[in-house]
Protein backbone atom coordinates (compact mmCIF):
# COMPACT_ATOMS: atom_id res chain seq x y z
CA UNK A 1 0.00 0.00 0.00
CA UNK A 2 1.35 3.82 -1.10
CA UNK A 3 2.01 5.93 1.40
CA UNK A 4 -0.36 8.91 1.97
CA UNK A 5 2.60 11.18 1.43
CA UNK A 6 3.69 8.96 -1.89
CA UNK A 7 0.20 9.32 -3.02
CA UNK A 8 -0.42 12.79 -2.62
CA UNK A 9 3.01 14.08 -4.34
CA UNK A 10 2.14 12.29 -7.48
CA UNK A 11 -0.76 13.51 -7.93
CA UNK A 12 0.52 16.97 -7.28
CA UNK A 13 3.11 16.66 -9.92
CA UNK A 14 -0.08 15.55 -11.94
CA UNK A 15 -1.90 18.88 -11.66
CA UNK A 16 0.79 20.81 -12.38
CA UNK A 17 0.24 20.92 -15.99
CA UNK A 18 -3.74 20.54 -15.39
CA UNK A 19 -3.27 23.83 -13.61
CA UNK A 20 -1.60 25.56 -15.99
CA UNK A 21 -3.94 25.18 -19.05
CA UNK A 22 -6.60 26.42 -16.33
CA UNK A 23 -4.98 29.26 -15.55
CA UNK A 24 -4.40 30.33 -19.09
CA UNK A 25 -8.09 29.59 -20.22
CA UNK A 26 -9.12 31.52 -17.16
CA UNK A 27 -10.86 28.75 -15.11
CA UNK A 28 -10.90 29.79 -11.68
CA UNK A 29 -9.33 27.47 -8.52
CA UNK A 30 -12.87 27.01 -7.33
CA UNK A 31 -13.99 25.41 -10.93
CA UNK A 32 -11.50 22.68 -10.27
CA UNK A 33 -12.42 22.48 -6.45
CA UNK A 34 -16.13 21.63 -7.50
CA UNK A 35 -14.86 19.64 -10.33
CA UNK A 36 -12.78 17.15 -8.03
CA UNK A 37 -15.36 17.37 -5.00
CA UNK A 38 -17.81 15.87 -7.78
CA UNK A 39 -15.75 13.23 -9.25
CA UNK A 40 -14.67 12.24 -5.54
CA UNK A 41 -18.67 11.62 -5.28
CA UNK A 42 -19.51 9.99 -8.66
CA UNK A 43 -16.29 7.48 -8.32
CA UNK A 44 -17.16 6.52 -4.44
CA UNK A 45 -20.94 6.09 -6.05
CA UNK A 46 -20.49 3.87 -8.88
CA UNK A 47 -16.96 1.90 -7.21
CA UNK A 48 -17.26 1.12 -3.93
CA UNK A 49 -19.92 0.14 -2.91
CA UNK A 50 -20.06 -2.59 -0.14
CA UNK A 51 -20.55 -6.24 -1.82
CA UNK A 52 -24.20 -6.78 -1.55
CA UNK A 53 -25.26 -3.21 -0.34
CA UNK A 54 -26.96 -0.11 -1.60
CA UNK A 55 -24.43 2.51 -2.02
CA UNK A 56 -25.79 5.33 0.55
CA UNK A 57 -25.23 9.15 1.09
CA UNK A 58 -23.80 8.20 4.46
CA UNK A 59 -21.35 5.80 3.14
CA UNK A 60 -20.19 8.46 0.50
CA UNK A 61 -19.44 11.07 3.04
CA UNK A 62 -17.33 8.77 5.19
CA UNK A 63 -15.11 7.50 1.95
CA UNK A 64 -14.86 11.03 0.56
CA UNK A 65 -14.69 13.09 3.82
CA UNK A 66 -17.41 15.29 2.14
CA UNK A 67 -20.38 16.26 4.27
CA UNK A 68 -23.84 14.48 3.60
CA UNK A 69 -25.36 17.86 2.23
CA UNK A 70 -22.69 18.33 0.28
CA UNK A 71 -23.00 14.60 -1.21
CA UNK A 72 -26.58 14.93 -1.97
CA UNK A 73 -26.07 18.15 -3.89
CA UNK A 74 -23.39 16.83 -6.06
CA UNK A 75 -25.12 13.89 -6.98
CA UNK A 76 -27.73 15.92 -8.20
CA UNK A 77 -25.13 17.59 -10.80
CA UNK A 78 -24.69 16.48 -14.23
CA UNK A 79 -21.35 16.43 -15.86
CA UNK A 80 -21.06 17.64 -19.50
CA UNK A 81 -19.80 14.47 -21.27
CA UNK A 82 -17.06 14.69 -23.99
CA UNK A 83 -18.69 11.77 -26.06
CA UNK A 84 -19.76 13.44 -29.10
CA UNK A 85 -16.49 15.35 -29.50
CA UNK A 86 -14.24 12.09 -28.92
CA UNK A 87 -16.71 10.39 -31.16
CA UNK A 88 -15.86 12.61 -33.78
CA UNK A 89 -12.49 12.28 -33.30
CA UNK A 90 -12.52 8.21 -33.38
CA UNK A 91 -14.15 8.52 -36.60
CA UNK A 92 -11.53 10.28 -38.35
CA UNK A 93 -8.58 8.14 -36.66
CA UNK A 94 -10.92 5.14 -38.02
CA UNK A 95 -11.22 6.11 -41.98
CA UNK A 96 -7.32 6.80 -42.10
CA UNK A 97 -6.81 3.86 -40.26
CA UNK A 98 -8.57 1.74 -42.95
CA UNK A 99 -7.07 3.85 -45.83
CA UNK A 100 -3.78 2.51 -44.53
CA UNK A 101 -5.21 -0.82 -44.60
CA UNK A 102 -7.85 -1.34 -46.82
CA UNK A 103 -6.45 -3.27 -50.07
CA UNK A 104 -9.36 -1.30 -52.29
CA UNK A 105 -7.52 1.91 -51.52
CA UNK A 106 -4.14 0.95 -51.46
CA UNK A 107 -1.68 0.89 -54.68
CA UNK A 108 0.45 -2.36 -55.52
CA UNK A 109 3.24 -0.75 -53.00
CA UNK A 110 0.25 -0.95 -50.70
CA UNK A 111 0.76 2.43 -50.36
CA UNK A 112 -2.75 5.01 -49.81
CA UNK A 113 -4.03 6.09 -53.29
CA UNK A 114 -5.46 8.82 -54.30
CA UNK A 115 -8.60 9.26 -53.98
CA UNK A 116 -11.20 11.28 -56.06
CA UNK A 117 -13.87 12.90 -53.61
CA UNK A 118 -16.96 10.91 -54.67
CA UNK A 119 -17.90 7.41 -56.99
CA UNK A 120 -16.09 4.05 -57.03
CA UNK A 121 -13.21 3.81 -54.39
CA UNK A 122 -13.38 7.40 -54.07
CA UNK A 123 -13.06 9.10 -50.44
CA UNK A 124 -16.83 9.31 -49.87
CA UNK A 125 -17.27 5.58 -50.47
CA UNK A 126 -14.23 5.22 -47.83
CA UNK A 127 -16.17 7.23 -45.57
CA UNK A 128 -19.47 5.56 -46.32
CA UNK A 129 -17.60 1.74 -45.25
CA UNK A 130 -16.15 2.96 -42.55
CA UNK A 131 -17.35 5.44 -40.85
CA UNK A 132 -21.42 5.27 -40.70
CA UNK A 133 -23.80 8.11 -41.38
CA UNK A 134 -20.65 11.03 -41.02
CA UNK A 135 -20.67 13.15 -44.08
CA UNK A 136 -17.96 12.85 -46.40
CA UNK A 137 -17.35 16.38 -46.92
CA UNK A 138 -17.75 17.30 -43.29
CA UNK A 139 -14.73 14.77 -42.67
CA UNK A 140 -12.57 15.82 -45.79
CA UNK A 141 -12.68 19.46 -44.65
CA UNK A 142 -11.96 18.27 -40.92
CA UNK A 143 -8.93 15.84 -41.88
CA UNK A 144 -7.95 19.11 -44.25
CA UNK A 145 -7.70 21.36 -41.53
CA UNK A 146 -5.43 18.97 -39.69
CA UNK A 147 -2.99 18.27 -41.81
CA UNK A 148 -3.66 14.55 -42.76
CA UNK A 149 -4.99 14.91 -46.16
CA UNK A 150 -4.41 17.91 -49.03
CA UNK A 151 -5.79 18.80 -52.36
CA UNK A 152 -3.64 17.25 -55.24
CA UNK A 153 -6.00 18.58 -57.90
CA UNK A 154 -9.25 16.51 -58.14
CA UNK A 155 -8.11 14.19 -55.86
CA UNK A 156 -7.52 14.00 -51.79
CA UNK A 157 -3.78 12.40 -51.14
CA UNK A 158 -2.88 11.61 -47.61
CA UNK A 159 -0.50 13.53 -46.15
CA UNK A 160 -0.03 12.06 -42.21
CA UNK A 161 -0.29 8.67 -41.52
CA UNK A 162 -2.27 9.57 -38.32
CA UNK A 163 -4.85 11.56 -37.46
CA UNK A 164 -4.46 14.56 -34.46
CA UNK A 165 -7.41 17.27 -34.75
CA UNK A 166 -6.62 21.03 -36.18
CA UNK A 167 -5.30 23.54 -33.48
CA UNK A 168 -8.68 25.49 -34.93
CA UNK A 169 -10.61 22.74 -32.95
CA UNK A 170 -9.10 23.24 -29.06
CA UNK A 171 -12.55 21.26 -27.34
CA UNK A 172 -11.38 18.59 -29.53
CA UNK A 173 -7.53 18.66 -28.65
CA UNK A 174 -8.84 19.19 -24.84
CA UNK A 175 -10.81 16.34 -24.82
CA UNK A 176 -7.85 14.39 -26.21
CA UNK A 177 -5.89 15.53 -22.81
CA UNK A 178 -9.44 14.31 -20.74
CA UNK A 179 -9.44 10.88 -22.57
CA UNK A 180 -5.81 9.74 -23.23
CA UNK A 181 -4.14 11.25 -19.91
CA UNK A 182 -7.19 9.28 -18.17
CA UNK A 183 -5.71 5.78 -19.86
CA UNK A 184 -2.45 6.43 -19.10
CA UNK A 185 -3.34 6.96 -15.62
CA UNK A 186 -5.91 3.89 -15.34
CA UNK A 187 -3.04 1.54 -16.37
CA UNK A 188 -0.43 3.31 -13.64
CA UNK A 189 -3.58 2.33 -11.65
CA UNK A 190 -3.80 -0.87 -12.47
CA UNK A 191 -0.28 -2.12 -12.51
CA UNK A 192 -0.25 -0.66 -8.61
CA UNK A 193 -2.99 -3.10 -8.12
CA UNK A 194 -2.83 -6.11 -9.69
CA UNK A 195 0.44 -8.74 -10.59
CA UNK A 196 -0.98 -9.37 -14.27
CA UNK A 197 0.85 -5.90 -15.39
CA UNK A 198 -0.30 -4.17 -18.51
CA UNK A 199 2.75 -2.98 -20.50
CA UNK A 200 4.11 0.70 -19.40
CA UNK A 201 7.15 1.79 -20.55
CA UNK A 202 9.26 4.82 -21.73
CA UNK A 203 12.83 5.92 -22.48
CA UNK A 204 13.98 9.24 -21.34
CA UNK A 205 17.63 10.97 -20.70
CA UNK A 206 18.66 13.76 -19.51
CA UNK A 207 21.90 16.03 -21.12
CA UNK A 208 21.14 15.47 -24.61
CA UNK A 209 22.10 18.63 -26.71
CA UNK A 210 19.08 20.53 -28.10
CA UNK A 211 20.33 20.35 -31.49
CA UNK A 212 19.73 16.84 -31.62
CA UNK A 213 15.88 16.99 -30.24
CA UNK A 214 14.51 17.54 -33.79
CA UNK A 215 16.16 14.26 -35.13
CA UNK A 216 15.53 12.79 -32.12
CA UNK A 217 11.29 13.85 -33.42
CA UNK A 218 11.36 12.47 -36.47
CA UNK A 219 13.00 9.15 -35.16
CA UNK A 220 10.84 8.18 -32.85
CA UNK A 221 7.96 9.37 -34.45
CA UNK A 222 8.64 6.88 -38.16
CA UNK A 223 9.55 4.44 -35.71
CA UNK A 224 6.28 4.81 -33.69
CA UNK A 225 4.03 5.36 -36.31
CA UNK A 226 5.26 1.61 -37.74
CA UNK A 227 4.49 0.03 -34.60
CA UNK A 228 0.80 1.62 -34.53
CA UNK A 229 0.03 0.94 -38.11
CA UNK A 230 0.96 -2.94 -37.63
CA UNK A 231 -1.17 -3.07 -34.22
CA UNK A 232 -3.60 -1.33 -35.86
CA UNK A 233 -3.74 -3.93 -38.66
CA UNK A 234 -3.63 -6.53 -36.30
CA UNK A 235 -6.75 -5.38 -34.17
CA UNK A 236 -8.80 -4.68 -37.24
CA UNK A 237 -8.42 -8.40 -38.24
CA UNK A 238 -9.96 -9.32 -35.02
CA UNK A 239 -13.10 -7.56 -34.88
CA UNK A 240 -16.59 -8.55 -35.09
CA UNK A 241 -16.79 -12.29 -34.20
CA UNK A 242 -19.82 -11.75 -31.91
CA UNK A 243 -17.35 -12.92 -29.02
CA UNK A 244 -17.48 -10.61 -25.90
CA UNK A 245 -15.36 -7.67 -26.24
CA UNK A 246 -12.87 -5.19 -24.94
CA UNK A 247 -11.40 -1.58 -25.65
CA UNK A 248 -7.77 -2.48 -25.95
CA UNK A 249 -4.63 -0.50 -27.06
CA UNK A 250 -1.28 0.86 -26.82
CA UNK A 251 -0.68 4.73 -26.63
CA UNK A 252 2.85 6.18 -27.49
CA UNK A 253 3.83 9.53 -26.73
CA UNK A 254 6.77 11.79 -26.67
CA UNK A 255 8.60 13.45 -23.62
CA UNK A 256 10.60 16.85 -24.59
CA UNK A 257 11.41 19.40 -21.62
CA UNK A 258 14.42 21.97 -21.10
CA UNK A 259 16.50 20.52 -18.53
CA UNK A 260 16.10 23.39 -16.31
CA UNK A 261 12.37 22.02 -15.55
CA UNK A 262 13.28 18.60 -15.63
CA UNK A 263 12.79 17.34 -11.76
CA UNK A 264 15.86 17.87 -9.05
CA UNK A 265 18.98 15.27 -9.00
CA UNK A 266 17.71 14.10 -5.75
CA UNK A 267 14.10 12.66 -7.68
CA UNK A 268 14.91 11.06 -10.82
CA UNK A 269 16.76 7.90 -10.00
CA UNK A 270 18.32 5.52 -11.60
CA UNK A 271 15.37 4.47 -13.88
CA UNK A 272 15.14 8.61 -15.47
CA UNK A 273 18.35 7.35 -18.00
CA UNK A 274 17.14 4.48 -20.37
CA UNK A 275 14.05 2.43 -21.14
CA UNK A 276 11.62 1.28 -18.35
Amino acid sequence: MPSTEGVLAAVGRILRPIARILIRNGIPSDALTQLVRKTYVDVAAAEFQLDGKRQTVSRISVITGLHRKEVARLLGIETAGTDAVVAGRNRAATVLSAWLRDPEFLDRKGDPLELAFAGSNSFSELVRRYSGDMKPRALADELLSAGAIEQAGSRLRMTARGYVPSAADPDELLAMLGVDTAQLIETIDHNLRDPDKRFQRKVQYHGVPCDEAPEFRALSARLSQHLLEELDRWLAARLGDGKPTVTIGLGIFQIEQPDDEAPPAAQMRNQDHGPR
